[in-house]
């Protein structure tokens, strides 16, 4: 009998970089909410002691590369199971895009592992197992909007945002999160308003939201992938009310709070890249 797991696909209203911490991580303070863009993580008991993975994507291996399988591993090894799975991975959310595809499947695992093996752990023991896997794993374990500090492991619920629209739009580039976060200039880094985001959500303010939501990265992703700019400006003048990229990038998302405006821009930004979607907030 399967158990099926929903992975949603995360954006960040708000990425701000600190500061680089001794163990070259860096301490970070993102805000993130979850979209209505999801993958489906199937997980089926096996008997014999193995994890299995299968996924119909060229671009994410099926072994113990994928986050999912890393994610398996840890908690068999975390809470001595001695049984196997297999890892069904239907993926609808892009990869390597910035919208946290892998560490959502991840979260999904150690979710559903809790549930198909019946162990009741606790969401913030997942969340610190998860912190092992990757910085966005925690959120994604909790998911809905939240406030990720420290390395990503430290997570605080937040008010949802308004309602509204999201179109994304990802050029055809992948993004190295290491080759970004290798670039940093602590320097020269722009700082996003975080305090004013938080500020928006808590007054339900959809325009003051749009007017703060900042990343870090961008600007870097931009320097070194010229079509994030290019795509950002071109969903800008189409009228998005906040338009920022996601994560590491490379994908750019727009809010709006009409249907229709929302349906005008995501057929306008189809003629910039292949791959646009027009989802809603989850969060």
């Amino acid at each position: 009998m399967a158990l099926i797991e929903r992975a949603p696909a995360k954006i960040n209203l708000s990425l701000d970089v600190l500061r680089k911490r001794e163990d070259g991580l860096h301490d970070v303070e993102m805000v993130m909410t979850t979209i209505d863009l999801s993958d489906r993580i199937e997980l089926k008991p096996l008997r014999e002691d193995k994890i299995e993975i299968s996924i119909e994507s060229r671009y994410v291996p099926d072994d113990e590369r994928n986050l999912a399988y890393k994610a398996a591993q840890a908690f068999k090894n975390k809470y001595g199971i001695q049984k196997g799975v297999h890892i069904c991975i239907k993926k609808s959310i892009p990869v390597s895009a910035g919208l946290g595809g892998g560490s959502t499947d991840a979260a999904a695992v150690l979710r559903g592992l809790n549930r198909l093996w019946d162990l009741n752990v606790p969401m913030e023991e997942l969340a610190n197992l998860g912190a092992t896997l990757g910085a966005d794993v925690p959120f994604c374990i909790y998911g809905k909007t939240a406030i990720a500090r420290g390395y990503g492991e430290k997570i605080e619920r937040l008010t949802s945002p308004p309602p509204c629209w999201v179109i994304l739009a990802k050029p055809n580039i992948g993004v190295s999160t290491w080759k970004v976060f290798n670039r940093i200039d602590t320097d020269e880094l722009y700082h996003p308003n975080t305090v004013k985001v938080l500020e928006a959500l808590s007054e339900g303010d959809f325009h003051k939201l749009c007017n703060y939501i900042g990343n870090s990265l961008e600007p870097i992703t931009s320097s070194m992938h010229p079509e994030v700019f290019q795509i950002r400006r071109a969903m800008k003048s189409m009228g998005a009310n906040g338009v920022l990229m996601s994560g590491s990038g490379p994908t750019v998302y727009g809010l709006v709070k009409q249907e229709n405006k929302a349906r005008r821009i995501y057929n306008g930004m189809r003629g910039f890249c292949a791959e646009v979607y027009l989802v809603r907030i989850l969060g």
